[in-house]
């Protein structure tokens, strides 16, 4: 791999010659002539290596990159340590998709074992698979995963990402659930409301742990109430919470999604990304995609192998839960560097800077006139706050100055965010920006 010039005119010499042919195009003469191309291609000549980065650069240069950002809203920047890239970027496991036939390699094997079982002890669930596209995707999932023969609605607060919302929305037109949202009270789901929604033909209830106005919900009590019934408990969470939260598992949920862009992974425009899944036991057989098992080879000695492939689509369509066939390695392999990287205290730190930061950057804001917290809950990493003129010209100042502000969540409303690499200099000098803006 380290050129992408596959072999020389000599080498394909030798191969035509060891298959008793003179010419390349000895080995398309199947093909009629009325349908091959006579002409050269109409594309510009080629580049040497250096034009092309110097192009490439070029075309880069041309992205607005920010020195400071006070936006998540499920993509968030964190700091990466420097091994997570120089392991990632080893050429034994570098690609931008899923290592098909690299996958009989156990060390590829053993990376997604690594991944699957991090995310366990994130999550506090028994099983995780190898990942899927998203986090979306892996609610979505979920959601399918729950089907009973009886059981075809889905309860999704409202509270949730909307991307995830439209991304379950978009998977449910091909099945025959159907999937309701649940209001809020407080930017939090309404406990009282989802009473009232439940009934036999539920099949699951889905939240966002923090959710997407960065609130804690209620998790204990839609745990308690949902724990006697068949209804499944689906958590949705940022990973980097999990490092101060308690784990969807301790809040009775039965299966755990999320993005897992946070651990390790750059802001790159939306992707790739990573998807996370962890189910309890009793639903292993139920998880889409692959899973990695650990077992013993001939010889007695440790070994991984691909399992529980039989509810794919590749395997047994007619019977399948899932299309899914497919995994982010990479990523996953990303995640998985990040997380030994940051050990358990490391991922702790990350979390409890996160919220600390957050929490100072929420006082300073709100010492601004006209802003102020919209929601009286508690919160990670993100809070809405009012601002005192119009979101555009707020966030077009902020621009000016290398900063991108909050998101905009409704009328004279910004989404705002803070991790571990924002400073205290940073959150000042915003704030001071903002109290001269007119």
């Amino acid at each position: 791999m380290g050129n992408y010039v596959p072999n020389t005119k000599d080498e394909q010499d030798q191969m035509l010659k060891a298959i008793g042919l003179s010419s390349m195009e000895d080995l398309f003469d199947t093909i009629p002539e009325e349908v091959k191309l006579k002409a050269p291609l109409n594309i510009p000549k080629g580049m040497s290596e250096m034009e092309v980065f110097y192009r490439m650069r070029n075309i880069a240069n041309k992205n607005k990159v920010f020195q400071t950002v006070f936006r998540g809203c499920g993509a968030y920047r964190h700091y990466i340590p420097a091994i997570v890239k120089q392991v990632t970027s080893k050429e034994e496991f570098i690609t931008s998709y899923t290592p098909y036939q690299a996958e009989i390699s156990q060390g590829i094997l053993q990376s997604i074992f690594e991944f699957q079982t991090m995310i366990c002890e994130l999550t506090g669930m028994d099983v995780a698979n190898a990942s899927v596209y998203d986090g979306s995707c892996a609610a979505a999932e979920a959601v399918i995963m729950s089907r009973e023969r009886k059981r075809k609605k889905a309860l999704v607060s409202a509270s949730v990402n909307p991307m995830t919302v439209e991304t379950i929305s978009t998977y449910l037109k091909g099945t025959d659930m159907e999937m309701e949202l649940i209001p809020l009270k407080e930017g939090i789901t309404d406990i009282d409301s989802l009473k009232k929604m439940l009934g036999d033909d539920t099949a699951c209830v889905l939240i966002q742990q923090p959710n997407y106005f960065g609130l804690l919900e209620d998790g204990d009590t839609i745990g308690e109430l949902l724990k006697d019934s068949d209804i499944k408990y689906i958590m949705s969470c940022n990973p980097i919470s999990l490092g101060i939260l308690k784990t969807p598992a301790e809040y009775g949920a039965d299966i755990a999604v999320g993005e897992g862009q946070a651990l390790g992974i750059s802001l790159s425009f939306g992707g790739p990304y990573l998807g996370f899944m962890a189910t309890r036991d009793n639903l292993k057989r139920r998880l889409p995609g692959r899973i990695v098992g650990e077992t013993n080879d001939l010889q007695g000695r440790r070994a991984f192998v691909l399992t529980l492939q039989a509810r794919e689509q590749h395997i047994r369509r007619e019977k399948a839960s899932s299309n899914i066939c497919s995994n982010q390695a990479l990523c996953a392999m990303t995640a998985a560097v990040y997380l030994a990287a940051m050990g358990k205290k490391g991922l702790s730190r990350v979390a409890t800077l996160s919220m600390s930061k957050a929490h100072y950057l929420a006082q300073r804001l709100c010492e601004i006139e006209g802003y102020k917290l919209v929601y009286p809950g508690e919160f990670f990493n993100e809070f809405v706050t009012t601002v005192n003129t119009e979101v555009d010209k707020i966030l077009a100042i902020l621009e000016e100055r290398g900063i991108l502000g909050g998101y905009p969540v409704g009328k004279n409303q910004l989404l705002w965010c803070a991790t571990e690499v924002n400073t205290k200099e940073e959150i000042d000098t915003l704030v001071e920006i903002l109290k001269e803006v007119p």
